[in-house]
């Protein structure tokens, strides 16, 4: 059976480290909001992938006004997020669970054919090779999560002191972070519990290894008003090249 791959956004952003009044996965650069801008470099990877939005409830209507405000056009559907980022996963692969019976005439939790890529809204700057990548290494074993190199030096912080850290032994993790759907789901059924930061620690709790794949540098979460600048940058780079 041919494979299905399947994107989930996560955009439960406030803006309040950028100062900002409306969420950051709204705020506009390189001429529209952050979060078009990520879903699209998932329609240059694949223009007929199916992509879940996940917002608060709180955010819906703000965002389909945005879209007819930008005359953004690319399919998506919008799922209602919940209390934690761990909540509107499972809310996000719930519905991903509907839509794969929807176009199945059996459950496809019989068969390990569907992969699902969890990406953060406001990493609009995810590469097509990257997207590739994670899809092509999640499809033989099981998961893919993109990292990088530290490129500065590390240190432990103790009470008296500070220690310094072999970086070689550390990654610095990015999304999307792609899964075998029957995994995931699974994962996702379990209790909540702090010590999950991404959807990797979650698989991990229920005993199962994750991989590792190169993600690519220019991959970053924005959160300051730093990063909307570098972004601002890299999205124009971007949109008047190849890249």
């Amino acid at each position: 059976m041919e494979l299905t791959k399947i994107v989930l956004i996560v955009a439960g952003g406030k803006g309040e480290r950028m100062q900002s009044d409306i969420p950051k996965q709204f705020i506009e650069i390189a001429g529209k909001p952050i979060l078009m801008h990520t879903i699209e470099a998932f329609a240059r990877y694949d223009f007929d992938l199916p992509v879940f939005v996940v917002l608060p409830a709180t955010q819906i209507e703000f965002w389909k006004n945005l879209c007819s405000k930008y005359s953004f056009k690319f399919s998506h559907q919008v799922v209602i997020g919940g209390e934690t980022r761990f909540h509107s996963v499972k809310n996000g692969l719930e519905a991903v669970a509907e839509f794969l019976l929807s176009i199945s005439s059996k459950s496809q939790e019989e068969n390990n054919s569907v992969l699902v890529a969890v990406h953060d809204g406001v990493r609009p700057l995810v590469s097509v090779e990257t997207i590739r990548r994670c899809f092509d290494e999640a499809e033989k074993f099981g998961s893919a999560i993109p990292s990088m190199d530290l490129v500065d030096s590390l240190r432990s912080i103790h009470t008296k002191y500070s220690q310094s850290l072999d970086r070689s032994a550390y990654k610095l993790v990015q999304t999307p972070q792609v899964f075998d759907f029957n995994i995931l789901k699974k994962a996702y059924e379990q209790e909540f519990s702090p010590l999950f930061t991404d959807d990797a620690s979650v698989v991990e709790s229920i005993g199962i290894n994750v991989h590792l794949t190169e993600g690519n540098r220019e991959n970053i979460k924005l959160t300051t008003a730093f990063d909307l600048e570098l972004a601002s940058f890299l999205l124009a780079k971007r949109e008047n090249s190849s890249y």
